[in-house]
């Protein structure tokens, strides 16, 4: 008789509440979840889904209000849920490793790297006094830190993005634990860098043999990395399966609505741009540098020429060309996104082109008019017809501002129409977002992210733009709420005739709206074609590696 080996990992009937002035609150209902060893499981959904507090659960860091109300946490046999702290302790970082999902808020600013590494080395007393500085730098060189030694001495504010990431993960690593939840752990990262940090998780989990719980709302990302996927909905766990028997059948309708919504998904089927919009061929534009230029005449309603900024250094050091030379087309009516890493130059050139700074040489002209040499009545007229829309929702309305005030503000500024008109233009541009009329009396912190940004569409469209300038629009949206804003986007382009400008470092969503791509590296564009050429037969080795680098972009789900 074969028997069944005990998972490491064995969670039932977990229920957890969060005690509110309204009444106990359960965010998580009725969870079961086995996890064997050396095992990666991948838990998905979207924000409020449930699954972060399923893994904080899992290491005992509920927030103060929550509680396990019902189940059972079996780590290895023993029973977590009611353990007393000072055991929990001696589990969480030895055994139950930890690589939460924002670096900047997860690392204390105040102190060095290596303190903080050493903390966990210390706690759990992996290494002697005298061994403590060559544990440091092999946990932060096991995490594919260049120089861990110099990297020891920095603070958290004097590394990139990507290693901060890998600081953490040495961090969650450095005692080698039997299981590592990694939650979101790369969600804020460029694609190139997205890739490396999850390569790495893989060779440092393979090596030690350590389970991996993967929470992520990317379904791409989880089939590709991990052996079963959980797909939790509204706190209760709709679907378990194989990574490919979810993607290529689903059984539940949110979990169809997951595999039709993700982006990467979209990549690795090789489908058609879903919009109704034309794609017009115009060609490629010259490899380096040079414009989305056209075939046949094409009415622009932006052109950018050798368009440069340059930021000069104190204290000797050489100047940092953030943009150089850049030119590209916008045409009427159309969408052309600028995509590459952080520091690419993208959305320099984008606050150049709505001259929210001033560049250092070459020309802008909207509908034909030099934007820098503009006076100031025709600078007022310029902001009026060119309006953004920027990344984060949270930071970019308001908060003590109503939903009313806010889509207002941009007509009381320029004085249209009186407040009774006022009013009645921010219902009708509330009911062309797809959101409810009462949505005018509540605040920001009383929306989701999703509403959140479509109010601040809603304000971009106010004074009836002909230019929309998106920096990043929905990097900060779960997909299915991503899905949503890029239709909504092409519904206005189609309905309003808008143009758009869409920086994005996510190839994968930048195929389901633009009509042409400029890829930017190092401020430069090295490639520049209609979308659909960039994705079946991009030329720069560049644009290649981005595109290898989209989760879930080589997986097999036609």
């Amino acid at each position: 008789m074969v028997t069944t080996p005990k998972p490491l990992l064995h969670v039932r009937d977990l229920t957890i509440g969060f005690r509110t002035p309204g009444g106990l609150v359960e965010a998580v209902k009725g969870v079961d979840l086995d996890v064997a060893e050396g095992e990666t499981v991948a838990i998905v959904g979207e924000s409020g889904s449930g699954k972060s507090t399923t893994a904080m659960a899992i290491i005992g860091l509920l927030a103060g209000n929550g509680d396990v109300t019902r189940g059972s946490i079996q780590f290895d046999g023993t029973e977590l849920v009611g353990l007393p702290e000072s055991k929990m302790r001696s589990v969480r970082g030895a055994s139950i490793g930890l690589v939460p999902q924002d670096p900047m808020s997860n690392l204390n600013p105040v102190s060095k790297v290596g303190t903080q590494v050493a903390e966990t080395l210390k706690a759990h007393n992996m290494v002697t006094s005298s061994g403590l500085e060559a544990g440091v730098i092999a946990a932060l060189a096991a995490a594919g830190l260049p120089d861990p030694a110099a990297t020891a001495k920095q603070y958290p504010h004097e590394l990139s993005g990507g290693m901060r990431q890998r600081a953490l993960i040495a961090i969650g690593l450095a005692c080698r634990p039997r299981l590592l939840i990694a939650d979101e752990p790369t969600s804020a990262l460029d694609v190139t860098v997205q890739r490396t940090i999850l390569d790495q998780i893989e060779r440092m989990t393979s090596e030690f043999g350590t389970s991996v719980v993967l929470i992520t709302h990317d379904l791409g990302l989880a089939a590709e990395r991990a052996s079963r996927v959980v797909v939790m909905n509204k706190g209760e766990v709709v679907e378990t399966g194989a990574a490919a028997d979810i993607l290529s059948r689903p059984q539940h309708e949110y979990t169809r609505r997951l595999v039709a919504a993700a982006p990467s998904i979209a990549i690795a089927r090789a489908v058609p741009v879903h919009r109704d919009v034309v794609v017009e061929d115009r060609g490629a534009a010259p490899a380096t540098g040079g414009t989305a230029a056209a075939n046949t005449p094409v009415d622009n309603i932006v052109e950018v020429r050798d368009l440069t900024k340059i930021y000069k250094r104190r204290g000797g050091r050489s100047d940092f060309v953030a943009v150089d030379s850049v030119s590209l087309d916008i045409p009427r009516g159309k969408t052309v996104a600028i995509v590459g890493e952080s520091g690419s130059g993208k959305t320099t050139t984008a606050r150049m082109i709505l001259r929210a700074i001033e560049p250092t040489s070459g020309s802008i002209l909207f509908d034909g008019d030099d934007v820098s040499a503009m006076d100031s009545a025709a600078l007022r007229s310029f902001r009026e017809n060119v309006q953004p829309v920027f990344q984060d929702p949270y930071s970019s309305l308001n908060p003590s501002f109503s939903v009313q005030r806010i889509i207002e503000e941009p007509l009381s500024v320029y004085g249209r129409g009186s407040a009774k008109e006022r009013r009645a233009r921010v219902l009708e541009l509330l009911d062309q977002v797809s959101l409810p009329t009462s949505t005018a009396g509540r605040y920001p912190s009383q929306l989701s992210g999703g509403q959140r940004q479509r109010v601040a569409i809603a304000r971009a469209l106010a004074l009836k733009p002909r230019l929309i300038v998106c920096d990043e629009p929905v990097s900060a949206l779960d997909v299915l709420v991503q899905a949503q804003i890029l239709d909504l986007l092409a519904d206005l382009q189609r309905e309003l005739g808008l143009s758009y400008l869409f920086i994005s470092h996510d190839l994968a969503v930048v195929r389901l709206i633009s009509d042409t791509v400029c890829v930017m590296q190092n401020g430069s564009i090295v490639e520049a074609a209609p979308s659909e050429q960039i994705f079946e037969s991009a030329q720069h080795p560049y644009t290649q590696q981005l595109l290898a680098s989209i989760p879930g972009a080589a997986l097999d789900v036609a």
